[in-house]
């Protein structure tokens, strides 16, 4: 049974709205989830499939939602990660602080600024960038370019690895996510895998 805890609104983000769905916390928009616990279940299922070895220390996720990826990375895969979220949205924030921050037992620095600023200025290597970055159910097209992706690569360590969530739920998405893989992706991350899972899809580099 879903419980409705908040809804509120931003600058960003004209709906936002906080329940308790299947005993998990979900952040949604009209027509978009952005946050559901270990349901989130298209980067779960992409990091069962991806290489999460105990070289990995620092995680940077961009579009940092309720926590998701540090809930599910450190709850169910039991991994202990340093993870650096970075979030647009100062209502986003406020909601990730209230409801879970707390519960993390892994170092979570957040960090509220515009994901293509934060990447030209970041001198810091990671081992893993997660890519959740939408305006209800669009990625803005700046962080669908290539100079955004070579910012990205740019920012990996050696051997590591990006992976991009992109909506594909239905088939006009879903060939418009494989054609941005198969022209813009893999031209910077020429090994790049795409997973589709569910109404997703995910693309590793």
């Amino acid at each position: 049974m879903e419980v409705h805890l908040e809804s509120s609104s931003s600058e960003h983000n004209e709906e936002l709205h906080v329940t308790l769905n299947k005993g998990r916390l979900q952040l949604s928009t009209p027509n978009a989830i952005y946050s559901y616990a270990d349901k989130y279940e298209n980067f779960y299922k992409t990091f069962e499939q991806i290489e999460l070895n105990d070289t990995i220390e620092d995680v940077l996720i961009l579009g940092f939602g309720l926590g998701s990826i540090p809930y599910m990375l450190e709850e169910k895969f039991g991994k202990n990660y340093k993870y650096t979220g970075v979030e647009l949205d100062e209502e986003v924030i406020y909601l990730a602080s209230k409801y879970v921050l707390s519960d993390l037992k892994s170092d979570v620095m957040l960090i509220e600024a515009d994901a293509i600023n934060y990447m030209h200025q970041c001198t810091q290597a990671f081992h893993l960038i997660c890519i959740d970055i939408f305006v209800d159910d669009q990625i803005p097209g700046a962080f669908l370019t290539t100079e955004f992706l070579h910012l990205v690569k740019d920012n990996l360590i050696d051997g590591g690895q990006v992976v991009f969530n992109h909506l594909a739920d239905r088939k006009i998405y879903e060939e418009k996510a494989l054609h941005y893989f198969n022209t813009v992706f893999k031209d910077v991350f020429p090994n790049g895998r795409y997973l589709q899972v569910l109404g997703n899809g995910m693309m590793i580099g």
